[in-house]
């Protein structure tokens, strides 16, 4: 992570503590802490170097851990990894197509082919069946890369989606540097063909966001979405509109992970008007923008910024709505992980429980294999008045 990039963690706590208009004496009060105490961490004289203390800082000041480092941050004791992570490593370390090795038996499929079997497998990531899918990309992958090289105009667009797929399967995973990788791949694959570029780069995007990288993935963001932007929005394909509006969408989110309130607020209006024009229920380019969509990234960019209340408040409103139920079950399920985040911010675990067993029935293994969700799980289990089935659940999953 390129130091620049972000705000020193001490430098942090002091703004949000700002932002909350807390005094260094009634903070370090709510923390247990001295006021020298706060004081030295602010101007970086003291680290901080242990989850429970950041976890605590966090929550005095009502915002995400994530938020203080700039990044996507776990607890190593809450992780979780699907088995076959490993194969899809190898996968994206395989290099004998540029080396010359023939093709192993099975491997040589038409592109026709392969597209059906990225779709299916695109299919189930929406339902969020992770191990089902890491089964199916290392095999997809070396499938795909054989294809591009007998035949690059043919395999082109097949390999991209498989590569897109495997960086957003694996940001759900926790596995953010390769993630890293496979998007790289895909856009050294989809260049000179803006409309591939972009699509790609709504993956990449997710990638730089999760690394820490805010400001890149807002800059990348918005350089797709204006090179594809229709001159006039109201002749425009729904296609390209969906595509344009979703990375207006990662840029509002990256913006508001790096505590901007007003470039988030008007990225997040601009694409409110493209998603209004495309309408709800459509899925072009794996993108599932609308209206209902968006206003679900609202809820996200206000628990980045802190305003947990704001992010509860845009859940109930957009839930209630027909369209909700037409997003893939990965879509609602992580919406509702932020959700229990939110009402946990906001002081509600009881809330945060009902928020965590709804993601849990719409896609279990969003909850049995996301790091994001095992943390949440993790501060749940311990509230007093935890209710048996979150007991329960953290038992089977080994979450203490």
């Amino acid at each position: 992570m390129d130091g620049s990039e972000l705000l020193p963690v001490g430098r942090r706590v002091a703004y949000w503590r700002g932002r909350r208009k807390l005094s260094q004496q009634v903070f370090a009060d709510r923390l247990g802490k001295s006021k020298s105490w706060v004081d030295k961490v602010e101007r970086g004289v003291r680290t901080l170097d242990k989850v429970s203390i950041l976890e605590d800082i966090a929550a005095v000041l009502r915002i995400d851990a994530s938020v203080l480092l700039g990044r996507d941050t776990q607890p190593a004791e809450v992780s979780g990894q699907v088995e076959g992570v490993e194969r899809v490593r190898e996968a994206l370390s395989t290099y004998d197509v540029v080396v010359g090795r023939p093709a192993a038996p099975g491997q040589a499929l038409s592109a026709d082919r392969l597209a059906r079997d990225v779709t299916h497998a695109w299919v189930t990531f929406q339902h969020a069946r992770y191990p089902q899918v890491t089964g199916m990309l290392p095999g997809l992958l070396v499938a795909a890369q054989r294809a591009h090289a007998d035949d690059p105009a043919a395999g082109r667009s097949v390999l991209v989606q498989a590569y897109r797929l495997t960086a957003s399967l694996l940001v759900k995973l926790g596995e953010v540097d390769l993630a890293w990788l496979a998007a790289d791949r895909a856009m050294t694959i989809a260049a000179g063909d803006a409309v591939l570029v972009a699509t790609v780069t709504v993956q990449l995007g997710q990638v730089l966001r999760a690394s820490g990288r805010v400001r890149a993935a807002r800059s990348t963001a918005l350089a797709a979405a204006y090179r594809i932007a229709p001159p006039d929005p109201d002749d425009a394909p729904a296609a390209e509109l969906s595509l344009c509006g979703t990375l207006v969408v990662q840029a509002a989110l990256a913006a508001a992970r790096g505590g901007d309130d007003q470039a988030t607020a008007h990225l997040l209006d601009e694409a409110a008007a493209m998603a209004a024009r495309v309408g709800d229920g459509h899925d072009h380019y794996r993108t599932g923008f609308g209206p209902v969509a968006v206003d679900l990234a609202r809820a996200a960019a206000a628990l980045d910024l802190g305003h947990a209340d704001d992010a509860v408040a845009w859940h109930e409103k957009t839930v209630t709505r027909d369209a909700w139920r037409w997003l893939p079950a990965e879509h609602r399920a992580a919406h509702l992980l932020d959700t229990a985040r939110a009402y946990l911010h906001a002081g509600d675990p009881g809330n945060a429980v009902c928020a965590l067993l709804a993601a849990e029935r719409t896609a279990p293994y969003e909850v049995r294999h996301r790091p994001a969700a095992r943390a949440v799980l993790a501060r749940l289990v311990h509230d007093p008045h935890a209710p048996a089935t979150i007991i329960q659940l953290a038992t089977a999953l080994k979450v203490a």
